[in-house]
């Protein structure tokens, strides 16, 4: 009963439905297209969050909003007549994406994704993938703008002049009006559609950064994606490399074609033209107590069969002792005693006992020869610290691969090589003595260089070897302050 009622009312249904036309249908109300609300304008809102009326200070504002190049970040914005980083989709371009993918490969620039608060800024790119009003859209937007904006100019600042040192511009660089300004070189990065080649452009250009560089990107590349036995070993090495990455920004090498560059650590002077060695010359550093200075100068000419003025330091730390146990040791040695105003004095005249530190006003001159402390030829270039590179009658030395051993200088071996080498770049006769002349030559020869050769001294305890990185001891201890501040 039940169901044949049921399949009664299924079938009268319709039936029913279609015979209501006597009825008048109502008029049905027309369909309308949503319409969005609309987009709330952005740039405005990032020119809010860059105003500095409110906080009193530019620098105050900078820092309630957390920004590490606020002024920078200005300077880009404020010329801006649409957003750099975000489209009207709710998502980043293609040089935001771009822009991203660098900073996290930091590391292969000795540099660390934390420094830019790379998570923050993935976090503000994630959010715009959620549902969001017009007005909290904008705010997310503009947010993003300021912090990816803030990330990459602080990038740019840190592999141009270095993370850990403020740049500020020479009186050079401002009267050459050669002033860096990274918000003019994003803006036409930006506008060029070459962001990435923007954000790199201020790196130092010099062939042993560019070198360590590639060679820590390969390094890193390497590695096993889990820590693995040794990871803590692997993770100083990494350490030592930036460390030296840093070091090369604050004091990159200039821009010349042909030079000579002494790395203390790795005690060897090279010669280079373009990015090619042409010699390699093995090298006797400062020793810790009395370390090689890092310098740049341009060797201009040498000297052959040089005497020595004995510096003061070692005339009254090391050699007055010994003077005054046995004064006999200067005539032994080539020496010679000169008071101020150059006259030449007897040694055996004077009361050594009653001499000091404080009281010592002597100069002692070594003439040349065989045992001559300069060797048979010394090559001098303008420096404060009064150090050269020479030979030395001590090569035995050259053996040993410690070799931090001098009072500052730097002695070299094969010297007359170099000599050579030199006055045929400059297309000068190479007419040098042996060095059995050298000793023979009763006085110093100077000769001077058609085509003077720059040199520049450093202190580098991470270098390129080929395609690999080669660690050296940190014989001064200068690393560790560095890695510190670096890395906490």
């Amino acid at each position: 009963m039940r169901l044949s009622s049921l399949l009664l009312f299924v079938l009268v249904l319709p039936w029913c439905g279609a015979h209501s036309t006597s009825r008048k249908p109502e008029a049905s109300a027309p369909f309308v297209t949503p319409v969005p609300a609309a987009a709330v304008p952005v740039l405005p809102l990032v020119r809010a969050l860059l105003d500095t009326a409110t906080a009193g200070s530019a620098r105050a504002a900078d820092v309630r909003r957390h920004l590490q190049a606020g002024p920078e970040v200005r300077a880009l914005y404020d010329s801006a007549t649409a957003p750099y980083w975000t489209q009207p989709a709710d998502s980043l371009n293609d040089l935001a994406r771009a822009a991203l993918a660098l900073l996290a490969r930091a590391p292969e620039h000795g540099l660390q994704p934390a420094y830019y608060q790379l998570a923050g800024l993935q976090a503000l790119r994630d959010s715009l993938r959620q549902p969001a009003s017009p007005a909290h859209r904008a705010g997310q937007q503009a947010r993003l703008e300021v912090a990816l904006s803030d990330a990459v100019l602080r990038f740019m600042w840190d592999l141009h002049r270095g993370r850990l040192r403020p740049y500020t511009a020479s009186a050079t660089e401002k009267a050459a009006g050669r002033v860096w300004q990274p918000a003019a070189v994003l803006r036409a990065g930006l506008a060029q559609g070459q962001v990435v080649a923007a954000m790199l452009a201020g790196r130092p250009t010099g062939r042993e950064y560019r070198h360590l560089q590639a060679a820590l990107a390969r390094w890193l590349h390497t590695l096993p994606a889990q820590p693995q036995p040794g990871s803590a070993a692997r993770r100083r090495q990494y350490e030592q490399a930036a460390v030296n990455l840093e070091r090369w920004r604050w004091n990159p090498l200039p821009p010349d074609s042909a030079y000579l560059y002494l790395n203390i650590p790795a005690y060897e002077l090279l010669a280079l033209e373009g990015d090619s060695v042409t010699r390699r010359h093995r090298v006797i550093v400062g020793a810790p107590r009395t370390p090689t200075p890092t310098l740049s100068s341009v060797v201009r000419h040498f000297t052959l069969a040089p005497d020595w003025h004995v510096p003061r330091s070692i005339a009254t730390r090391e050699m007055l002792p010994r003077i005054r146990r046995d004064v006999g040791y200067l005539a032994r040695n080539n020496y010679a005693v000169y008071d101020a105003r150059g006259h030449l004095l007897d040694p055996a005249a004077i009361n050594w006992r009653q001499v000091t530190a404080a009281n010592f006003r002597y100069y002692i001159r070594q003439s040349a020869g065989c045992d001559n402390a300069l060797g048979n030829v010394v090559f001098r270039f303008v420096n404060p610290y009064s150090v050269y590179l020479h030979d030395t009658p001590m090569r035995q030395y050259f053996a040993r691969p410690d070799r931090a051993l001098s009072h500052g200088c730097m002695r070299l071996a094969e010297p007359l090589q170099l000599a050579a080498y030199l006055l045929r770049r400059g297309g000068q006769p190479v007419r040098l003595p042996s060095e059995e002349e050298c000793a023979r030559q009763p006085r110093p020869r100077q000769v001077a260089l058609r085509r003077p050769m720059p040199l520049h001294v450093r202190y580098a305890t991470c270098q390129a070897a080929g395609d690999s990185l080669q660690f050296l001891a940190d014989i001064y201890q200068l690393d560790a302050p560095l890695r510190r501040a670096l890395f906490n």
